[in-house]
Parts: C-alpha cells; structure tokens; sequence
C-alpha cells in the first residue's frame, strides 16, 4: 500500500487531492507546514511527498530542497516529490528545486491522478498545461526582414 504525503497550508487543496488519490489501498498523511512534511518524511518515509508550491511556513521548493538535501548527505532514501505550481512560469522553481513532477494549477482529478500514478512507478511527470505554444520563424526570412529596414 503506497503512501502519499499531501502538504498545503489550504485545507480544501489538501482534501481535493486525498480525494483523487486516497483509497482503501493508498495511505494518505495531510499536514499542513513544510516542517510537518519534514518530520513526517523522516519518520517513516512515504512513496511520495505531493507539495503546494506556496505555504506560508516553508514552501514547495524549500520543502524540496531540504528533501535533496538530506538525500544527497545520506540521511534520507530518496523520495518522489510532486511540486502543486500556482502559474506556468514557477517550473523554472520546481526544476531547480529538483521535484520529479510538478501540475500546474488548477488542478483536475485526470492529471492528479496521472501525475500520481507516474511518479509511484518511479517515473517524472512534467505538466504541459498553459506552456506557450512556440512559434516557428524561418530564420532566412527573419534575417532578409531585419537587412532591408
């Protein structure tokens, strides 16, 4: 039975993805700082930490960085973390805070679960939603634009 600790300092945020991912066979632990994720994860470490990016007592990627932190000293297994994001330009935070997967929100129940189910089979899960569709120039023509004005 894996478990899932789900970290927010929002309560309906915390009972919306024990919602998604609870079940007679996952073991969901809600605590509500960053410290608490700390403590549980050292307690007995979970399957995976999901993490609201904004906490008010230590955030998403700090609660990351403190889990690569012990992980790389030797003091903690590695454990999955999957980063809640509030807009599409905090993936550069979840990169750099080391999160193997990260949703942006809002969130629904299909990629929670997706994301979930990814990193409990120790894969990554990088959220598309709201990434900016990227625009194909020919630079040829960019540069005969640029030489003529």
């Amino acid at each position: 039975m894996p478990t899932i600790v789900v970290a927010s300092d929002a309560a309906f945020l915390r009972k919306e993805i024990a919602a998604v991912v609870g079940g007679d066979d996952t073991e969901v632990i809600e605590v509500d700082s960053g410290p608490k994720v700390i403590a549980a994860v050292q307690r007995q470490p979970p399957d995976l930490v999901v993490v609201d990016l904004q906490m008010g007592s230590m955030g998403g990627m700090a609660v990351c960085l403190e889990l690569r932190l012990e992980e790389s000293s030797g003091d903690l297994p590695h454990v999955p973390v999957l980063m809640l994001l509030d807009r599409r330009p905090d993936v550069h935070l979840a990169r750099r805070s080391g999160a193997d997967g990260w949703l942006v929100k809002p969130l629904d129940p299909l990629r929670v679960r997706r994301a979930v189910e990814e990193l409990l089979r120790g894969g990554e899960y990088f959220d598309d939603s709201y990434r900016p569709v990227p625009v194909l120039v020919d630079a040829d023509e960019e540069l005969d634009a640029l030489s003529t004005t």
